[in-house]
């Protein structure tokens, strides 16, 4: 069996209330935050980005493995936001680890499944017998055009997910993927804002792929909604995740846990392997938790996990998404601006 050996999220301290962004483009506040289920967001650093919340998240998968970061023969890093356009994100991290020089690095792209991407394949490395262990990370500081509804959900955070044969925290009983050519969110090379395609990104992507990859999973593990204790959507916003869940015919109580959108915004590629974290922070063993992401382009991995009785020692060797949700300090929209770039100023 192969699983998940190590896990880790780490979140941006920074954060943005949804009122603040509201009324900087004349928007009702009370409206957006009935509209989306957001209340704020998180809000990257100056001196964070993809890398380091990458390695932020590794260090507490890490802990959590409690395994020599030597023994991992591969890495894997998921983003639509890395720092460089030719360099790699994954040897600046698997550096900064003490993973090098004996490991297989790729960094991959799919909008907000990158992170799924990314641990699919390192599950799949272990799994063919070619590492001992491998970690897939899925991490992101996202943009969204100023006055855009993207603006009020891209945020940023990761998360990292350290698969093995050894000392298993929770089992991959089974995967799926559902994946078409749709066109509702894209960036070309160069432009500083992705474009989506308003309505045609809910029904057509993100409902399709969510539902298809659901039920294509819970027919492969002859399973059925109420077989799963927790399952967990891509959240671009508050509303969508509990909508798709009706869809395939989950219970709201099923997806609260992992359902962390109502205090953060969550665009991410980490965005539903942070909210498997958060799943981790509270399961039991024996739980059978499911995860489904989406990414625009489109496409969306299914994963269900049975979790052990390891899950109770290492669940407090590393900070909880709860308290890094709770660890926070609010900035302004000209801050935010500032921080994320969006006033450019003449060198």
């Amino acid at each position: 069996m192969v699983g998940i050996v190590g896990y880790g999220a780490y979140l941006p301290r920074f954060r943005i209330k949804v009122e603040e962004i509201a009324n900087q483009w004349g928007n009702d506040p009370e409206v957006v935050k009935r509209g989306l289920r957001l209340k704020e967001k998180t809000v990257p650093a100056p001196d964070e980005d993809t890398i380091t919340i990458s390695t932020e998240a590794a260090r507490y998968a890490l802990l959590r493995a409690g395994i020599d970061p030597e023994k991992i023969g591969a890495l894997y890093i998921g983003s639509e936001s890395h720092p460089y356009a030719v360099k790699p994100s994954g040897t600046v991290v698997a550096e900064a680890l003490g993973i090098t020089p004996d490991v297989h690095i790729a960094d991959f792209e799919f909008a907000c499944k990158a992170g799924t991407e990314a641990m699919w394949v390192a599950h799949n490395a272990v799994k063919a017998g070619e590492v001992e262990y491998a970690i897939g990370i899925g991490a992101d500081t996202s943009q969204g055009a100023p006055g855009d509804p993207l603006e009020y959900a891209a945020s940023a955070g990761g998360s990292a997910f350290i698969f093995g044969r050894n000392k298993i925290v929770a089992e991959v009983l089974h995967t799926a993927s559902f994946t078409t050519d749709t066109a509702d969110f894209w960036r070309r090379e160069g432009a500083f804002y992705p474009r989506h395609g308003g309505r045609f990104t809910g029904e057509m992507a993100y409902f399709r792929h969510i539902t298809e990859a659901g039920k294509m999973l819970l027919e492969k593990a002859g399973m059925r909604p109420e077989d799963i204790t927790y399952v967990i959507f891509h959240m671009p916003n508050g509303r969508f995740p509990l909508q798709v869940g009706r869809m395939l015919g989950f219970k709201k109580e099923q997806i609260e846990p992992g359902w962390i959108v109502p205090e953060m915004g969550n665009t991410y590629s980490g965005s539903s392997p942070t909210g498997l974290v958060a799943t981790f922070d509270i399961g039991k063993p024996g739980d059978i938790i499911m995860l489904v992401s989406f990414g625009s382009g489109a496409g969306s991995d299914g994963f269900i996990f049975r979790l052990t009785d390891r899950i109770d020692e290492v669940r407090d060797l590393a900070p909880k998404v709860k308290e890094m949700l709770d660890r926070k300090r609010y900035v302004n929209y000209a801050t935010y601006a500032k921080i994320r770039e969006k006033i450019i100023l003449n060198e």
